[in-house]
Parts: C-alpha cells; structure tokens; sequence
C-alpha cells in the first residue's frame, strides 16, 4: 500500500481573499469547503499534512517574483495568514507531529526546503496536491514531484487559479505530461 502526503499549497489571505494582494478570488474562496475537508481527512488519518506556505520579505528587491508580482505573503502580515476555516483547523492541529507548516519561497515547495528530506524520512511515495494558483506554485510543486519519483494526485475540486486558462492548462498538464491521477 502507498503511503500518502497531502501538499497543501498556499491557502492564504493574500491569495484567496477578496482583497488579497494577489488573489485568485472567488475560484479560490469556492473550494474552501473542499480544501479544508481534505486536510481535515489526512489529519485525522494521522498522515502527514503539509501546509506549504510562501513568505516573501518586506522590500526584498532581489527575490524574482518582484519584478513579477505585487508584494505579497510577507512575513508577520495578515495576508500570509491561513484563509478562512483554514487557519482555525491548523491551528486546532499545529502541535500535532504529522502536520508540518513549511516555508517556502519559490513556487515549488521543494525548491530550498526540506520537504523531499521529511517525505522520504517518512516513506511517503504517493502526493495530493491542492491549493492555489494551478498552473503557479500547484504546477511546479507537481513538475519537482514528477522530477523526484513520486505519483502525484491532483484534487481539481480543490485547486484554483486567478488565470482560468492556465488552470486548464495545467490541469492537463498534470494527467498527460507528467502522468498524474487528477480526481
């Protein structure tokens, strides 16, 4: 049997409410019901649940996405907070030893973290992804999963974009290019 993780990706108040400073909006506010239910289901299975979370710093004129995005994410500000019931489940579990809340700062959540190391210390060989933007931070999470060996499920009931051609785009990304199971 496959051991599982489930890669919760950037459900935060800049990203997913109304007036977040990058938000994807309503397609993100829509599957908080379905994301915070699967979260909810990995924890309460003991599996290990990773709240993969971006953090950027106040003024950092040398991280790339600033000459991408608007500011957003920065640490000790309420749009890095958890969205919406979200935040009250994590912090309901946060002591808990398989709920690991990971910084990150590029849109992989592998990328200059110790994710591969934690999955690995613990077995995990299969990974569901959800959260926000699809085809950003969701997409090249995935494509590192792929590069790394693992088999990847997508929740498409619980991953939004603000772009809604790039989520269908990476949507069939997943399923026929890196071979994903998209449910």
């Amino acid at each position: 049997m496959k051991k599982r993780a489930l890669i919760n990706i950037d459900y935060t108040v800049d990203f997913v409410a109304t007036d977040g400073a990058l938000t994807c909006g309503l397609p993100g506010q829509q599957l908080e019901q379905a994301n915070v239910n699967l979260t909810r289901e990995f924890i309460s299975n003991g599996e290990f649940t990773v709240l993969a979370i971006d953090v950027h710093e106040q003024g950092d004129v040398y991280h790339p996405e600033t000459k991408l995005f608007p500011p957003h994410n920065i640490r000790h500000t309420k749009g890095r907070d958890l969205y919406g019931a979200l935040k009250t489940l994590y912090e309901a579990n946060k002591e808990q030893e398989h709920v690991y809340f990971l910084d990150k700062t590029r849109y992989s959540a592998f990328a200059g973290t110790d994710l591969e190391l934690k999955l690995h210390e613990r077995g995990i060989t299969e990974l569901h992804l959800i959260g926000v933007c699809t085809d950003i931070c969701v997409l090249h999470t995935a494509v590192d999963a792929y590069n790394k060996g693992f088999d990847i499920v997508i929740h498409k009931n619980a991953v939004a974009s603000f772009n809604q051609t790039g989520h269908e785009w990476a949507l069939s990304h997943f399923e026929h290019t890196l071979g994903a199971t998209v449910i």
